[in-house]
């Protein structure tokens, strides 16, 4: 898994130093994660309020013309939701971490401002239940068993984002998962019957260099 997700990364990174000159642009950027499941069968468990987190990684801006652009990223991503609300104690998470690597299509309405959309794909690296997630003690942190996982996730990002001049930008986005996070051939786990996917609300900063 770690050969694959390194593979994808050095791709679409050369692919940009094979396409660069002077206009291509990189950068980096982070910002917070606002994430539960949808899909059929979730709502039981399902707390609406979900697990906030963060996303952090690079990207590179492809001009292909005036007005459009290509944005390759490669991104560190917390996602998940919240298993129940308990009064007058921390929520129960349960944390489902990738490495997305979105390709995104922005077309600028007018200077600075973009529309941007692409596919996304993301291999997941981390997968645990955390009954104190305010806490940097690891001990009420469970590991899960990542077999009943499908360790490659499938979605689409929506999303706007405005660029300064100087380099400083800002982006908002919603990243729809397509494909069933869990494993259908896995039989006794918590989603066996449920459709779950993935929906992730992002807001963040970057610089581009």
């Amino acid at each position: 898994m770690k050969k694959s997700i390194l593979f994808v990364a050095l791709a679409i990174f050369g692919f940009t130093n094979m396409k660069a000159q002077e206009f291509v642009m990189f950068g980096a950027k982070g910002g917070v994660n606002f994430s539960t499941f949808s899909g059929d069968g979730v709502n039981a468990w399902n707390d609406p309020s979900g697990r906030t987190s963060f996303h952090l990684g690079l990207v590179a801006e492809i001009p292909m013309s005036e007005r459009f652009s290509i944005q390759p990223e490669v991104l560190y991503s917390g996602q998940g939701y919240d298993i129940a609300s308990r009064e007058d104690a921390n929520d129960v998470e349960y944390q489902l971490d990738y490495i997305q690597v979105p390709v995104i299509a922005k077309v600028y309405v007018f200077e600075g401002l973009a529309l941007e959309a692409g596919p996304q794909i993301g291999f997941l690296v981390n997968s645990r239940i955390d009954a104190n997630p305010s806490s940097v003690n690891d001990e009420n942190s469970i590991p899960l068993d990542e077999e009943q996982f499908n360790s490659v996730d499938y979605g689409v990002v929506l999303g706007a984002s405005y660029k300064f001049r100087g380099g400083f930008f800002v982006n908002g986005r919603y990243n729809i998962g397509l494909n069933q996070i869990y494993d259908d051939s896995i039989s006794n786990n918590l989603f066996s019957e449920a459709d779950a996917k993935h929906s992730v609300i992002q807001a963040g900063i970057g610089f581009m260099f």
